[in-house]
């Protein structure tokens, strides 16, 4: 995955494109345009994808608790329903926030390590997030939640300061996600030294790039 694009194909219940079969097409289809790993949520989708791929994939659940803020793979439940389905990478909330049922980062990645050759990916918003996660044991960090909690700044665009920063403070991978909606600026991330970037919704949310368009040609 070192120095290329993983795409990330998601869709949630309420979206029009849901469903395990659709999302295994769509990453079949990212592979066909040259993606080198697939970023995928909730256990259904990454074994289906899987099954078909033949590439890395990266795992995670979006679940959501009442007690907690945290809902990328919260939870040791939720972890231990991707290793069921044995991604090559594990994606889990490594922001300091509390985690739900008091659980613990640290904890959550020993499980992982001790019971699976599977690596963890802390998503993270800040530099205190990437550093608090780094000493919790996560094998890479990706910038995902930046602009997305309360002490991350809110920025149209991508994240390019915080990949900056962490690719030049840390010696581990550094992977560059969020609001990456145009090559250049995938490129540019590459440029800072990220080890490897992420593409969603630009890539695999008809939806979402139908009503760029549409907000494109408004008044015209």
């Amino acid at each position: 995955m070192y120095k290329s694009l993983i795409v990330s194909c998601q869709a949630l219940e309420n979206e029009p494109l849901h469903g395990s079969v659709v999302m295994a097409k769509m990453a079949t289809a990212a592979k066909e345009g040259g993606a080198k790993a697939i970023r995928s949520n909730s256990a259904s989708d990454v074994a289906a994808i899987k099954k078909i791929i033949g590439i890395p994939v990266i795992g995670l659940i979006k679940r959501e608790y009442g007690d907690s803020e945290v809902f990328i793979t919260p939870t040791l439940k939720e972890v231990k329903e991707l290793l069921e389905v044995n991604p090559e990478v594990i994606a889990l909330d490594a922001t300091i926030r509390k985690r739900p049922n008091a659980e613990r980062l640290e904890d959550l990645v020993r499980y992982i390590h001790e019971h699976s050759n599977t690596l963890v990916m802390g998503d993270i918003a800040t530099v205190g997030d990437a550093e608090y996660a780094i000493g919790c044991g996560v094998d890479m960090v990706s910038t995902t939640l930046s602009g997305y909690t309360a002490d991350s700044p809110k920025i149209e665009g991508p994240d390019f300061e915080l990949v900056k920063q962490l690719c030049k403070n840390t010696n581990l991978p550094v992977i560059a996600e969020g609001r990456i909606t145009t090559p250049e600026q995938a490129r540019r991330m590459l440029e800072l030294g990220a080890w490897s970037i992420v593409v969603g919704g630009a890539i695999t949310r008809p939806q979402l790039i139908t009503k760029g368009f549409m907000e494109g040609i408004k008044g015209v």
